[in-house]
């Protein structure tokens, strides 16, 4: 009888281990250890400090050991599989989502998600329903060896360009304007006859090119006032000025220091156009710049404001956190 007992509360004991182990696993669940810290879980899952406070519910920066918390933001979706067999998913969206945060939740890129969708800014809102699986729809109408599109409401050039893989300067010269200015129904070339170049040097032209208009927005703003919150030449604090740059240069990245390095890709050592990165006032890192060539790189610094500073300078040097990019 006490053997049959023991049978039954081992066989109890595996189905537990078992069923707890597989919700682990879609839940995706961390349990906090002993010098923990929400930074570094952060670094360690790839997420930013802030997505994890918002996921948990947790208001200011402390945890404690045995301490549950998830590492996936709280979802739903719905799968649906049309007559050719081909699967799609939708995703709604909550408070406090950003399409940069759907997209890595849902192994997408910013651009494919904003194309599933149709989208030609970064607004969204909560409870609007989003594709994260399935076909993207036609948005260029192909004819001999060009493709055109057909503006949509509330479309910008930057959208249109960055979803096209063109910098602006490229789309409007391809369509021989003038300034900004496009309308609903408005049709524009997204691509011209094949040229004569290996693939590999389109691409590496195409990416020269949005590093040089990168770079040449970054410049327009030196001088301008260092300003907290600030996301304008009125006033730019460093991850406002981020932002605004890259915003005109066709780029989308988020609006925090934290959640860009949780967004970019890293690199080795920084080229040209790559994010660098420091821990100045706070844990992990809280300031960025674009960097320049030559140890320099451009940022909003709070004492002078925008300008150009070299990485290898008693101040910067030591805070050095590594390099990222968007390209």
């Amino acid at each position: 009888m006490k053997k049959q007992l023991l049978t039954m509360a081992a066989t109890a004991g595996l189905l537990f281990t078992t069923f707890n182990g597989e919700a682990s696993a879609h839940e995706n669940r961390y349990t906090v250890k002993s010098g923990d810290t929400l930074w570094r879980i952060s670094i360690n899952h790839n997420l930013s400090v802030d997505e994890l406070k918002r996921w948990n519910n947790i208001s200011g920066s402390t945890i404690y050991a045995g301490q549950s918390i998830t590492l996936l933001a709280p979802h739903s979706h719905e799968s649906t599989s049309g007559a050719s067999g081909s699967e799609t998913a939708s995703y709604t969206v909550k408070s406090g989502d950003t399409l940069w945060g759907i997209a890595r939740n849902h192994g997408l890129s910013v651009s494919a998600l904003k194309s599933l969708n149709s989208l030609s800014s970064d607004t969204i809102y909560p409870g609007q329903k989003l594709k994260v699986k399935g076909s993207a729809p036609a948005a260029a109408s192909s004819s001999g060896n060009s493709s055109v599109y057909t503006i949509q409401r509330g479309d910008t050039l930057s959208g249109i360009a960055s979803r096209h893989n063109l910098s602006v300067s490229q789309l409007k010269a391809m369509n021989n304007l003038t300034s900004d200015l496009i309308y609903p129904g408005q049709t524009l070339k997204v691509s011209g006859s094949a040229s004569s170049q290996p693939a590999e040097t389109k691409v590496a032209a195409q990416s020269t090119s949005k590093v040089n208009e990168l770079i040449s927005e970054a410049k327009k703003y030196i001088g301008a006032p260092y300003k907290w919150a600030g996301s304008s030449p009125s006033g730019f604090d460093c991850s406002g000025y981020l932002n605004y740059v890259y915003r005109n240069a066709g780029i989308s990245i988020p609006r925090t220091v934290a959640s860009i390095w949780s967004a970019t890709k890293p690199v080795s050592s920084p080229r040209a156009g790559d994010l660098v990165f420091f821990e100045t006032y706070k844990e992990g890192p809280s300031h960025a710049g674009i960097y320049l060539g030559n140890n320099k790189f451009i940022h909003a610094g709070s004492s002078r404001g925008v300008e150009i500073s070299d990485m290898s300078n008693s101040y910067w040097k030591p805070r050095y956190l590594g390099a990222k990019t968007t390209f």
